[in-house]
């Protein structure tokens, strides 16, 4: 067996409720007066409301920072810390999707050492400590609340992230009382790109390992066993809680054996088209899955019996064909966008759109297959029309 190195967050809560026991965690780690990171849309339906009165309840002095939106902007991060800075907090809590997560991450680390932003980017950047910090997603997609990495907007079309052991939470809180009100759309497409975490993990070049590997079977049984339902069904408690626990074990596969091609083709198109990240990966991800077949088909062969929920018969081959069949069942049935075509990206761009993941380097070197300029061109031009 080859060496690994595995990482994970200390504390990891699950419990409907949980969420309103914050205070305990508070406590435990010494934090009196915490920064609430969060975004405008869950203040206005209320959903931070009775996070908030359980700290006050408990005696803690919470201050809120709600201005987070997606793909969040260096301008919120520092906006974020220049509040906490003036606030005198002691610790950072998110309550959110991963964009809050990643604010908080960044804002904690930026307040608990003498780095500026610019000298966090990159891999093992991060020198000094951080702020206490407990992390409590409401969508199941990400898996942020259990990952070294925040991703941060740096100019109009352009991310970096921040990749660090520091950036791991005290605690991750999975309460799936947080997940009832999502919209269909936001399920499916964060349900899709956990389940694509799962599968790049289980297929990384590099860093695969038998403790990923089991963390993301076991997610992507539980993602797609319970997706259709999360969608159609938003107010079922049991799918809702399936999916949050399965995008955590995704998280915690990816955090450990990275992502690949999928997501390196999927960060252009959210950074030129602002499309969603999980429908970005939901767009390339039949297409990508075909292109690395002739590399990775035994290990799809394998996830695909997990994905249909039944024996698959045939070769590997056959097998791994029917994984990507059925993917591209599973976004038909949630009603997300087929093809690069449907979701507004114009065939002119193809070519930008590969020049650009090629940048993602960081990712690539993680796909089971070597990817060119012209392979990436080619993948986006099959997913423009639907296929290879």
């Amino acid at each position: 067996m080859q060496s690994f190195e595995f990482t994970a967050v200390a504390r990891i809560i699950n419990g409907v409720g949980s969420a309103l026991e914050l205070a305990a965690q508070c406590r435990r780690l010494g934090v009196e007066r915490p920064l609430l990171v969060t975004d405008p849309g869950l203040m206005s339906i209320g959903l931070i409301q009775p996070v908030l009165a359980a700290l006050e309840k408990e005696g803690l002095s919470p201050l809120v920072f709600d201005q987070v939106r997606e793909d969040p902007p260096e301008a919120t991060v520092l906006a974020a810390a220049e509040l906490a800075r003036r606030g005198n907090i002691d610790g950072v809590i998110a309550v959110g999707g991963g964009s809050s997560m990643d604010v908080a991450k960044v804002v904690a680390v930026l307040l608990g050492s003498q780095q500026t932003l610019s000298e966090l980017y990159g891999v093992d950047q991060v020198t000094g400590g951080r702020l206490p910090l407990i992390l409590v997603p409401t969508t199941a997609g990400t898996g942020s609340e259990v990952t070294p990495v925040a991703v941060i907007t740096t100019g109009e079309t352009t991310k970096a992230g921040v990749s660090s052991p520091v950036l791991l939470p005290d605690v991750a809180v999975l309460d799936a009382s947080l997940t009832l009100g999502l919209p269909a759309s936001i399920t499916a497409m964060t349900g899709v790109d956990a389940m694509v975490h799962a599968i790049e993990a289980y297929t990384s070049r590099h860093k695969k390992n038998p403790l990923s590997d089991n963390l993301a079977v076991k997610a992507l049984a539980l993602l797609s066993r319970n997706i259709r339902t999360a969608v159609h069904e938003g107010g079922n408690r049991e799918a809702r809680e399936n999916m949050l626990l399965g995008a955590c074990l995704a998280g915690q596969a990816f955090a450990n054996a990275p992502v690949g091609a999928v997501h390196a083709l999927a960060y252009p198109l959210g950074g030129h088209y602002h499309i969603p990240h999980g429908l970005s990966n939901s767009l390339v991800l039949p297409c990508v899955l075909e292109f690395n077949a002739s590399h990775a088909e035994e290990l799809y062969a394998e996830l695909a019996e997990v994905v249909i929920g039944a024996p698959v018969a045939g070769s590997a081959s056959a097998k791994s064909a029917a994984l990507t069949a059925a993917l591209r069942q599973l976004v038909d049935d949630v009603k997300l966008p087929a093809t690069l075509q449907q979701a507004g990206v114009k065939e002119s761009d193809l070519e930008m759109l590969a020049s650009d993941a090629m940048l993602q380097q960081r990712l690539l070197m993680n796909n089971p297959r070597d990817v060119s300029y012209e392979d990436a061109l080619s993948i986006y031009k099959a997913a423009y029309g639907g296929g290879a």
